[in-house]
């Protein structure tokens, strides 16, 4: 018995000490690399990896510890919907990461780079980096070593909602969804591994209730929401690239940080350029090709005769390069059959589709250290080209026959606009951001956002020139001061602030998204859709093609066998074809003029428009509030019936309505009179005109504005057309509750209310609720009471606001810039 005990004994004894022979002192590993994946496939690659298909894991084989890469999520499968805006393609954001081994465990730590200290002094280094947190993305257990590399299990830190969908989900308010790891798995035929970079996709599924409209639009069940995410680990850059300076009076993206090193005397702020690395063969020629071209590679995926013009539109930026010195340096090429559009070594243009309309984005994936531009990635929606081809129609649209003819006018003009948007978007992905003052100077640039150039000859309208064919002038400086290889021994910023001077000669300027929003941007030459030099010439122009496409709209807008119901749908850009033109003059009323100066540039600073020019524009903004202005040209009402069965419309592209099923003959006016009405009386455009005037007796006032709001409105005799004098009833209303809104928002100067409070007492003294035409005795009676309620309590009110127009953007490129959903980053 005790023969047997100790023979046991020792077995155990052999056996334990075996197995510590075979793992590593200090760790959790129980066997080689090599013995633990047998029966795996392996991927060699910047990272390797094992699929363990028995058990549906990615085992990761880390070789170097405390080196950087970049790590960053893709949405690589979307949802389809413009309003979530969650589409493929979608880029989330980088993180320079690495792996940091303690003991048993992999940390996967990323750096912060926002603080640093630009220094030779090790410690000054790490004073900085021991004074801010980094952020640890993930924790592994090493399972498996053998020759200083280990593996871990990467597929928890793979099974995730990386990309943030569930909050993408719950901003838009589609409902409370979360992670189902059940319904989750990895994606075998996107994961792969490439020299510089390794790749894995994983197939997500967020579960949910009371899901929202917009995902009940394209998810087949709402309740369960799949997508594909993509995680992407790339090599970072070598050393070799050199950061450029940021000159905020040329546009450029780019990274920012505090350098703790700076001399007390100077900014502590480093703001340096986003751009790809490009260097010229002969650096001494001054024009050379490049010793790697910039190559951009368009989606197989998108028809003709759509790729060849996002092609075209893609390569007018090679004039851009051929400006800075450069010979076939930006190239435009249909990505092969062969590569793999998440291979980091293609700059990638997307086709993509959503169930409605949506902006374009271009984006890419850059160095957070240095700002270099590692890959770009654009993105394109597809139905943009039929909103542009649905603008045509109403232009010029004759439809004879069931089809328009083969030489398409309409086709040119839409394959034109989206020659101008890949280029558009494709500049983002160069490092650029949008122009938009650009317009007033000969189309300088295609990263403003262009509508269309209708123009009236004769008694037709013309769109030959509607969007501009070639790359802007603008565009040319900008990729210059990017981009130019400057000869050994230049003083570069010096040569760069040259560039910059140089192109103010010209007459040319930027300005970018903080001023040219249509509420609260004050600049008046800065705006989004806007054309022209002047503003408000400009929207006198556009009113006139307005007028010429109203009046000559008919059923041949749509092609024979439509129904007529879907004339709607081309009345819609018709009608408010003057919508961005009367955003762009309303900045023209309490506008401030101003450039990015830099002390002793000699750029002007800032001024005020001048006060004729701001009366101007007031008077060309109450043109567009006239009866005779926003009436229907009734021939048109007797077009447009009842929707067919199964015929819905998309309730953004046509107008609201308050008469049911049938076409509301006052649902346009309404849009369009509050859309002018909300422009004029926007709370920061009324502060400032009480400001100037305080300061400039001269210049337009608050006072004078309402009061010709007044004259137009309540104060002006309806007219003798009974549809025209519902009309001004209408625009009376909603002037009426504009004016009390403005009486009660907190959020104006208090002279702004003031005013305002006095306007609506002098309306009220002028009300006749004894007319004798009832119609006249009922308005004025409402009217009354609405004021008595205001001087009452607001929350009382019984209010008139308009019903918001038809969805207008986008029409043309882009999102806002730098906002949550931008087009750019």
């Amino acid at each position: 018995m005790k023969k047997r005990l100790f023979t046991l004994l020792y077995f155990l004894f052999i056996t334990t000490y075996q197995l510590r022979a075979q793992a590593p002192t200090g760790t959790g590993a129980s066997s080689s690399i090599a013995t633990f994946t047998t029966g795996m496939e392996r991927n060699p690659g910047f990272m390797t990896y094992y699929w363990d298909a028995k058990k549906g894991k990615i085992w990761l084989e880390i070789s170097t510890f405390d080196t950087e890469f970049l790590y960053y999520p893709t949405l690589a499968q979307g949802v389809g919907s413009n309003d979530i805006g969650l589409d493929r393609g979608r880029l989330g954001q980088e993180h320079v990461v690495k792996f940091q081994r303690s003991g048993p465990k992999v940390l996967l730590i990323e750096s912060n780079y926002a603080y640093r200290a630009i220094t030779n002094d090790v410690l000054e280094r790490k004073a900085v980096e021991e004074s801010f947190a980094k952020s640890v993305h993930a924790g592994f257990d090493i399972v498996a070593e053998e020759g200083g590399k280990v593996l871990v299990d990467l597929t928890p830190f793979l099974m995730q909602d990386a990309v943030g969908a569930v909050q993408a989900i719950a901003r838009t308010k589609q409902g409370t969804f979360k992670f189902d790891p059940a319904r989750s798995a990895m994606y075998l035929p996107r994961t792969k591994a490439f020299p510089q970079n390794t790749e894995f996709e994983t197939i997500i599924t967020l579960t949910g209730d009371n899901p929202g409209a917009y995902l009940r639009e394209v998810v087949p069940t709402p309740s369960a929401v799949t997508m594909h995410q993509h995680h992407s680990f790339v090599q970072l850059p070598d050393a070799g690239y050199k950061p450029r300076l940021f000159d905020p009076r040329i546009g450029y993206g780019g990274i920012e940080y505090f350098d703790y090193a700076t001399p007390v005397s100077q900014p502590i702020m480093k703001r340096y350029i986003s751009r790809h690395r490009l260097e010229k063969k002969d650096p001494s020629a001054a024009v050379s090709e490049a010793v790697k071209p910039i190559i951009y590679y368009i989606d197989p995926g998108t028809p003709e005769p759509i790729r060849s013009a996002l092609m075209e539109g893609t390569a007018w930026w090679n004039q851009a390069f051929e400006a800075a010195g450069y010979k076939n340096a930006f190239q435009v090429k249909l990505l092969p059959a062969d590569a793999d559009p998440m291979d980091v070594r293609y700059n990638l243009v997307q086709w993509v589709h959503r169930s409605t309309r949506g902006w374009s984005y271009g984006g890419s994936i850059s160095d957070p250290r240095t700002g270099e531009i590692i890959k770009g990635k654009v993105t394109l929606g597809s139905l943009r080209v039929r909103q542009d081809y649905l603008i045509a129609q109403g232009l010029i649209g004759d439809y004879a026959s069931a089809a328009a003819p083969s030489s398409d006018p309409m086709m040119q003009m839409s394959l034109d606009r989206l020659r101008q948007l890949a280029a558009h978007e494709v500049g983002h992905t160069l490092g650029l951001p949008h122009n938009y003052i650009a317009s007033t100077q000969n189309r300088a640039s295609v990263m403003d956002y262009p509508t269309m150039v209708a123009k009236i000859k004769g008694a037709s309208i013309d769109l030959s020139d509607a969007y501009a064919k070639n790359i802007g002038d603008y565009d040319k400086w900008s990729i210059r001061y990017g981009y130019e290889q400057f000869p050994n021994g230049t003083d570069e910023k010096q040569a760069l602030d040259k560039i910059v001077t140089d192109m103010h000669k010209a007459g040319l300027t930027f300005l970018t998204d903080q001023d040219a929003r249509p509420e609260g941007s004050a600049h008046p030459g800065t705006h989004l859709w806007d054309n022209g030099a002047n503003a408000v010439d400009e929207l006198k122009r556009v009113s006139d093609v307005r007028k010429m496409a109203l009046a000559n709209f008919s059923e041949k807008k749509i092609p024979v066998g439509t129904p007529m119901a879907t004339l709607e749908e081309v009345l819609v850009p018709m009608y408010m074809f003057h919508r961005y033109q009367v955003e762009s003059a309303a900045k023209v009323v309490g506008g401030q003029t101003y450039t990015n100066a830099l002390r002793g540039d000699g750029q002007p600073v800032m001024s005020t428009v001048p006060a004729p020019e701001q009366k101007r524009a007031l008077d060309a903004l109450l043109a567009t509030i006239d009866p005779t202005f926003l009436a229907l040209p009734k021939p048109i009402l007797s077009l447009i019936p009842p929707r067919p069965f199964r015929y819905d419309p998309n309730p953004r592209e046509v107008f609201k309505r308050r008469s049911g099923i049938t076409f509301d003959p006052m649902g346009a006016p309404e849009a369009a009179a509050g859309m002018t009405l909300q422009m004029m009386l926007n709370p920061e455009r009324v502060s400032r005109l009480v400001t100037q005037s305080a300061i400039d007796p001269a210049q337009l006032s608050l006072e004078s504005m309402l009061d010709q709001l007044l004259n137009v409105t309540w104060y002006k005799a309806d007219p003798a057309d009974g549809y025209q004098a519902e009309v001004k009833r209408l625009t009376d209303k909603l002037f009426l509750q504009k004016l009390i809104d403005l009486s009660g928002n907190q959020d104006v100067t208090p002279q702004a209310r003031a005013l305002a409070t006095f306007k609506l007492s002098q309306l009220k003294g002028k009300l006749n609720a004894a007319n004798a035409n009832p119609k006249t005795a009922a308005h004025h009676l409402f009217a009354a009471d609405q004021i008595r309620r205001a001087e009452g309590n607001m929350a009382d009110l019984r209010p008139s606001s308009a019903q918001a127009p038809p969805d207008g953007a986008p029409i043309d490129p882009g999102q806002e810039w730098l906002s949550p959903d931008c087009d750019w980053k």
